[in-house]
């Protein structure tokens, strides 16, 4: 007889945000963060029609934003 273990939970660097909670994460506006994603600034992708932007891609986006301006 198997035994069948729970799945591991998943690292929170594994969790994706939508749109909205990026923009309130960040604090912009929806145009704002799509412009973001359509220039490659934001990392995203997409599960059908749903858009996704991993929760790790906020603090490094942040981090390469502040390194540019200093």
């Amino acid at each position: 007889m198997s035994v069948v273990s729970a799945p591991a939970p998943l690292d929170e660097s594994f969790e994706a945000l939508t749109p909205r909670e990026a923009m309130a994460a960040l604090r912009i506006s929806r145009d704002t963060l799509y412009n973001l994603i359509r220039t490659g600034q934001l990392r995203s992708f997409t599960i059908g029609r749903a858009r996704r932007i991993p929760a790790a891609e906020i603090p490094a986006f942040m981090r390469r934003r502040m390194e540019e301006n200093h």
